[in-house]
């Protein structure tokens, strides 16, 4: 598995708009380069490109989703980084047998569905305590 690059950073906030109001100053930006929602994962995300890496500031958008719980258990914080790589789907097969565990979704699917590719999460008793993500993404708009 080859690794391309650090995809993005993902911040997990109370709120949102509050926390916009600390790091847009930052990173001398108004308004995010992308916001979105997604509801699979309940999570509102205002994402920032810093060169080619993405640095994510995530709400929860339920009181029982991944973000709420990982800031009632340790706070607001960074809450996972993200590996770019060629094919998430492989990339987990490899990983897998080498002994690494990934968290599957409410599904019982590993690899996640997000716009044009898929993403998987590395448990973060594996690596360091890290929520580590691997993502296929070709971020082609950044190419134009």
């Amino acid at each position: 598995m080859k690794v391309n690059k650090i995809d993005h950073i993902c911040i997990a906030v109370k709120n949102l708009a509050e926390a916009r109001k600390m790091w847009e100053p930052i990173m001398g930006k108004s308004k995010p380069d992308d916001e979105y929602i997604d509801e699979p994962e309940k999570i509102k995300v205002a994402r920032y490109w810093v060169g080619e890496v993405g640095f994510e500031l995530m709400e929860s958008t339920t009181p029982d989703g991944d973000v709420a719980k990982f800031i009632e258990k340790n706070g607001e914080g960074m809450m996972i980084i993200s590996f770019n790589v060629d094919n998430t789907r492989n990339a987990v097969e490899e990983l897998k047998d080498k002994g690494y565990p990934f968290i599957p979704d409410k599904r019982g699917e590993v690899a996640r569905p997000f716009r044009d590719c898929e993403f998987a999460f590395i448990h973060p008793k594996k690596v360091n305590g890290v929520l580590l993500e691997l993502i296929d993404y070709k971020w082609e708009e950044l190419k134009k």
